[in-house]
């Protein structure tokens, strides 16, 4: 009797219990997952796709035109200064070097012997008209011989004369490194210069990239025959949204993925920082130097990069997904103080792929929202449920390319 008299006010409290319970729980308002500002590690970095690229390539071609006799290298062999590359036919040139040195030969075994003997025939015919001259004058003084013998005495010496002097020239340019020899040996020299033209060999030490001739082929000058990358340090060209310039520095440490072997990443630091922005891409060029460099690595190779931009020990930092409206160097977030939500502008320091540093605006201990895009008015009541944020890491990826991880707007 008792129990059932008093059941009917268990069941009221209770449900007044329950009615205060869900009133309660409806001024405190909907729960809401967040972060607490807390000071951590972070590092900022820029992550982007390149390539690789030698520091310079050499185009070889001919300098004469010619068809391919012989190819010796082909793409990805090691060549040093002086290897041979290509030969061409040569026949002709080849002829016309005999014929130069068959040539100089006879200058300097007969032709030269024949001026020689010739300007001693000339010199001894001129020296019997000098005697003559001087017998007939002597004898048409003394009036022995007419006046005509003694002028055609004058006309023989100067005939005589006339010889000597065109055997003692020719003579004199035949001989040893004179005129005709020097001339000779010029001639031969440019035959010889084209025939080592038809050996195409390499200028430099590197790694043959590419080749466009064949044995058969007709090459010309001007026609690209092989390209050879230099040996020497490899880089990684990476065009970065030019945003980012302000953050770059040279000697910045970086570490890279290939995207064919991405289970090995290899170190990289800036070494270059291009002078200015391509107007059609809005990317400023950047290279990086790989030191010690992979022996995986090869021509054109598609790299992930995450170039450290800064890092900071220690720093007050709040979670990315938290932001938003980021506008430069500012953004808002959801405060929640007395369980109440605030609208907060803060301002930005490094930022990392998971994290972001916050100079100004919050402190240590403070409870933001996650969710950065709610709608609710300020002023809403709110039940806050911290949740962990994710560690911040220069080696984590991101689906963000030639921009910082952190969206900006």
């Amino acid at each position: 009797m008792h129990a059932s008299r008093y059941k009917p006010l268990i069941i009221v409290s209770l449900l007044l219990f329950a009615v205060g319970f869900a009133v309660l729980r409806w001024w405190q308002g909907p729960k809401l997952a967040g972060y607490v500002v807390a000071s951590t590690p972070l590092v900022q970095t820029v992550v982007a796709t390149g390539r690789v690229v030698t520091v310079s390539r050499a185009q070889v071609g001919s300098e004469i035109t010619g068809v391919v006799l012989e190819r010796h290298v082909k793409e990805g062999d090691q060549v040093a200064p002086g290897d041979v590359l290509l030969v061409l036919r040569a026949d002709d040139i080849a002829a016309q070097v005999r014929q130069a040195e068959a040539a100089l030969m006879e200058l300097t075994t007969s032709t030269r012997p024949q001026a020689a003997v010739a300007m001693n025939n000339a010199e001894t015919q001129l020296a019997q008209a000098n005697r003559e001259l001087a017998r007939r004058r002597d004898l048409t003084q003394r009036a022995l011989l007419p006046a005509e013998a003694l002028e055609q005495a004058e006309q023989a010496q100067r005939l005589a004369s006339n010889a000597y002097e065109t055997a003692r020239l020719n003579a004199a340019a035949l001989a040893g490194n004179g005129v005709e020899e020097q001339q000779a040996q010029q001639r031969l020299a440019a035959l010889q210069a084209q025939l080592a033209k038809t050996i195409v060999r390499s200028q430099v030490a590197g790694t043959v990239l590419t080749r466009n001739a064949e044995p058969g082929d007709l090459v010309q000058p001007g026609k690209v025959l092989f390209t050879i990358a230099l040996a020497g340090h490899t880089e990684i060209l990476v065009p970065l949204d030019e945003r980012n310039l302000s953050r770059l520095a040279l000697q910045q440490p970086a570490f890279a993925i290939a995207d064919a072997y991405p289970n090995q990443p290899f170190a990289a630091h800036v070494n270059f920082i291009a002078p200015s922005i391509d107007p059609q891409r809005g990317t400023v060029d950047v290279r990086l130097s790989v030191v010690p460099e992979p022996a995986f690595l090869r021509q054109d190779m598609t790299v992930s990069v995450n170039i450290e931009t800064g890092r900071r020990e220690q720093a007050l930092t709040i979670a990315n997904d938290a932001l938003s409206a980021v506008q430069a160097d500012h953004a808002q977030v959801l405060l929640v103080r007395s369980g109440k939500i605030q609208r907060q502008t803060v301002g930005l320091g490094l930022r990392g792929l998971v994290r972001t540093e916050v100079l100004t605006g919050l402190h240590g201990g403070d409870q933001v929202l996650a969710d950065a895009a709610s709608t609710l008015e300020e002023g809403t009541r709110v039940r806050f449920v911290e949740q962990n944020m994710l560690p911040n890491s220069g080696t984590n990826s991101a689906n963000t390319r030639n921009e910082l991880p952190v969206k900006l707007n």
